[in-house]
This record gives structure tokens, C-alpha cells and sequence, in this order.
């Protein structure tokens, strides 16, 4: 390492340099992506990166807004009506689930925790067309029963994993004493240990919500569009896939795509860092 005049350490331009190039990377889409939201077609096409004040209009955004075509509000209603059902209904499931892995010494409970390791690592667009079998089958198909299973399934295996990673940081002993005063497994559970829980379950509902959110092809492929049923991502694509060209109505339902998520994201991220670095750092 090169000394300085003071005999200090000079720190080498290799890293700010690459953060640099990162907020470049980062910012230039989300800038292209707000900045033509309020221009007009002729200002998008000459001068994508221009930043004419005079000329912005929040018209084509309310257009966006208002247009019966692309649904946007009625996208954010059943996509948060997603969120929230497939949250409850993770946390119900993967909460049990990680307190007896955690708990458990043997074998093949660890056994049953690789396997929902495995889980993480099969991408989720392999999984559509055997999944689409399976919900024939059961006659769960086109249906948002179907979704809601598929979502549940598909977050389980990092909600388990970040679970059992901090619950094996709470000392069992809190378990003996609990049993000491006549409480179950179960009532253990939930009115001791789940809510110790708080750091991790606030990052698994981050992480999946925002998952939720984003996903465009589960619930565009498992949900026909005779269904009448969009979420987000899905309203904006069957609303400008045919208007492609229109960038004009392009930006606008991009920006209303992803504004909620951003804003939920910078708000809740310091939740997420310290969900995930809480088990390292305890005992």
C-alpha cells in the first residue's frame, strides 16, 4: 500500500471509482425513466436526456391515470391485495416451519432444511409450465387461488432460511422456561419467540412484497387475460403493449409501476440491512 505524505496509507481510486460507475449504472435509467415521463413524444425522441422546465407537462401522466385501458389503480389494488395475503400467509407457514428446524438436532430435520435451500436456487420462470400442470390438476388453474399458492410456495424457501438463522440466535433456554410454566411448542412459538422475531420478519416482508410487486410473469402466464384480473405489471404491459411506440404512455405507467416500490424500498431498506446482519452479530 502506497504511504502518504504523513506517513498515512493513500487510499487507492480503485473503489470510489467503482462506485462512481455504479451510481452512473444506477441512476441514468431511473433519471431517463422520470425526466420523459413529463415530456412530450417529439422531446423524448430528439432529446431523451434533455431536462426542458418549460416544456413539462403532468398530462400525459394523469392520461396514464385516468385511461380506463391500462387499469393502473385498480393493478395497485389487487397487487397490494397479493402482497398482503401471500405475506400472512408465508409468515403462518415459514414461522413454524424454521422454529422446529431450528430447535431440531437431527438428521433429517436438517435434511429438510437443505431441500428448502434447494429452493432458492431453481429460477422461478423454469418452475412456470410444471406448475401450470399442477394447478390443472387440482383445478386451481387461471384462478387467483392458484397465484396466491404459487407466491406462497415460491417465498417459503429464503423466508425459512433467514428464519431458522435467527432464531438460532434466540437461547433455547427461553424455550425450557416456557415449557417449565405449562406452554406448548406452538404457544411457544408465538407468544415468545415470534416476537424476537421482529428484525427478521420485517425483512421477509420486505423482500417478499417487493418480489410480489415486481413479478411480471407468474401472474401474467397463470392468469389468462379472460380472467379480468391484472396486477401492476401486468395492467401496464396489456395496456401500452399495443402503444409500444407512444412513448408518451410508455414512461408515464413505467413510472407509476415502480414508484410505489422505490419509495417503500428507500424508506424500509435500513429495516432490511439490519434484518439481515442481526444474526451475525448476536451471541
Amino acid at each position: 500500500m502506497v504511504q502518504g505524505h504523513a506517513g498515512r496509507p493513500r487510499r487507492s481510486p480503485v473503489r470510489p471509482l467503482m462506485l462512481l460507475a455504479l451510481l452512473v449504472v444506477m441512476t441514468v435509467p431511473v433519471y431517463l425513466l422520470v425526466v420523459n415521463s413529463f415530456k412530450s413524444q417529439e422531446d423524448i425522441l430528439n432529446s431523451p436526456f434533455s431536462l426542458p422546465l418549460a416544456d413539462l407537462t403532468v398530462r400525459h401522466l394523469m392520461d396514464a391515470v385516468r385511461s380506463p385501458q391500462y387499469n393502473v389503480i385498480q393493478g395497485y389494488g389487487f397487487t397490494l391485495f397479493l402482497v398482503v395475503v401471500v405475506d400472512i400467509l408465508c409468515i403462518v407457514m415459514a414461522g413454524p416451519a424454521a422454529y422446529a428446524i431450528a430447535r431440531s438436532l437431527k438428521r433429517r430435520t436438517q435434511l429438510v432444511m437443505l431441500y428448502f435451500l434447494a429452493g432458492t436456487f431453481i429460477p422461478g420462470a423454469a418452475l412456470i409450465i410444471p406448475v401450470i400442470y399442477v394447478l390443472r390438476s387440482i383445478g386451481l388453474a387461471n384462478t387467483v387461488a392458484g397465484l396466491i399458492a404459487h407466491d406462497v410456495a415460491s417465498t417459503l424457501p429464503v423466508s425459512i432460511f433467514l428464519f431458522v438463522g435467527f432464531i438460532r440466535t434466540i437461547p433455547a433456554s427461553i424455550d425450557q422456561a416456557a415449557m417449565i410454566d405449562g406452554a406448548g411448542r406452538l404457544r411457544t412459538f408465538w407468544t415468545i419467540i415470534f416476537p424476537l422475531m421482529r428484525p427478521a420478519v420485517v425483512t421477509v416482508l420486505i423482500l417478499n412484497s417487493i418480489g410480489i410487486w415486481n413479478d411480471f410473469v407468474s401472474p401474467q402466464i397463470l392468469l389468462s387475460p379472460g380472467s379480468g384480473k391484472y396486477t401492476v405489471t401486468t395492467a401496464i404491459y396489456a395496456g401500452i403493449s399495443q402503444y409500444s411506440t407512444d412513448l408518451t404512455k410508455v414512461f408515464p405507467n413505467l413510472l407509476l409501476a415502480i414508484a410505489p416500490v422505490v419509495v417503500f424500498f428507500l424508506y424500509m431498506q435500513r429495516h432490511i440491512i439490519s434484518g439481515l446482519t442481526v444474526g451475525a452479530v448476536k451471541g
